[in-house]
């Protein structure tokens, strides 16, 4: 039988260490070892019982869940789950967290109930089978090159999850002002998506925005698939557009990449799919329809991702044309959108 997953709950709130440790000790496969009110509380007991996973709160007093996840990743690495609060500055800290290596994110109900944490249990699972590294251990994603054009009828079309703050940070970080038209399915809580879609407009060269109905499609534009109300999907015609689907959740998501994907396998337009970081196999069956309509596809390598769930499935079908590590995926991506007449050498 495999062993249970070993979980320390930090929060200063006493009643929230209690309900998130029911909702854990729930399932059978997780135990709650030892729970801490603060980072130093916290600290102590990482040492002594050396838990497989933390659920690490936001805002504490002594020292901010940021701050110690920064000691953390830097000391100790070992997988994080930030539970936040759905207050702007609390989504801002969850994804800076995120960006420092906590592998993901659930946010605090508005009413308090073991129940509410459900979501926290499949997190948790996944955190401890994730791969987590050292602040710096990952290279830095390639500059995109000089004199970049991108050819004004491609469409791009990008999907992660688990871990994808971290890699879509590094691929449209390598993204040229002039980049391909580009959906992005990122499984993200509701609350989270406008802010994260924020953050990468100040970082990244592009325009990026959170995706609204209608939006047309153009290059040097990143379209990002709102959280939690509708799938994102790309209608077809001579200009392209976001189509917001609001239906029932598939593979247990929504947005679904495999939704996005199998939108932009219909246009019959040159297209590059590219699945990224997470767990299950969302994307897998919507990367083949874009392969098998003419479309180039690439997969992040195992060896880069937190989680090796969706790439590995879509690998695994026969969706991806490509693996490769998550430093080299912008400089693939851009040659493959490239203008034939201003093509880079990948």
């Amino acid at each position: 039988m495999t062993a249970p997953v070993r979980v320390l709950v930090v929060d200063d709130s006493l009643t929230m260490r209690g309900l998130i440790s029911a909702a854990l000790k729930s399932d059978p496969e997780i135990e709650v070892v030892g729970t801490a009110a603060d980072p130093i509380e916290a600290r102590a007991a990482i040492k002594a019982l050396n838990p497989d996973v933390v659920t690490l709160d936001v805002e504490m007093p002594n020292m901010n869940g940021l701050e110690f996840l920064e000691k953390i990743m830097r000391l100790r690495p070992m997988p994080v789950v930030m539970v936040s609060t759905l207050t702007a500055a609390g989504t801002d800290v969850t994804l800076a967290a995120l960006e420092i290596g906590a592998v993901d994110a659930v946010a605090k109900p508005a009413v308090a109930s073991a129940e509410a944490f459900h979501e926290l249990i499949a997190k948790v699972k996944a955190a401890a089978r994730s791969r987590v590294r050292a602040r710096g251990d990952a290279p830095a994603g390639a500059a995109a090159p000089n004199a970049y054009r991108a050819a004004p009828d491609h469409i791009l079309a990008i999907g992660s999850s688990t871990g994808g703050v971290e890699a879509l940070l590094t691929v449209l970080g390598g993204f040229p002002a002039d980049c391909p038209a580009t959906v992005i399915t990122q499984h993200m809580p509701a609350a989270f998506t406008a802010s994260f879609a924020a953050r990468l407009d100040r970082v990244c060269a592009p325009t990026v925005s959170e995706a609204v109905e209608g939006a047309p499609l153009k290059p040097g534009h990143i379209y990002l698939a709102p959280g939690g109300v509708a799938h994102l999907e790309v209608s077809p015609g001579v200009q392209p557009r976001c189509r917001l689907v609001a239906s029932d959740p598939v593979n247990g998501h929504r947005p679904s990449v495999d939704v996005l994907f199998e939108s932009v396998a219909r246009l019959k337009r040159p297209m590059t799919g590219v699945i990224l970081t997470g767990m299950g196999k969302d994307g897998a069956r919507g990367l083949l329809a874009m392969r098998e309509a003419g479309g180039h596809t690439l997969g992040q390598d195992e060896a880069s991702c937190v989680v090796y769930g969706m790439p590995k499935a879509a690998f695994e079908l026969g969706a991806v044309e490509r693996q490769l590590p998550l430093h080299r995926l912008s400089t693939a991506i851009l040659d493959l959108c490239a203008d034939p007449a201003a093509r880079s050498v990948a």
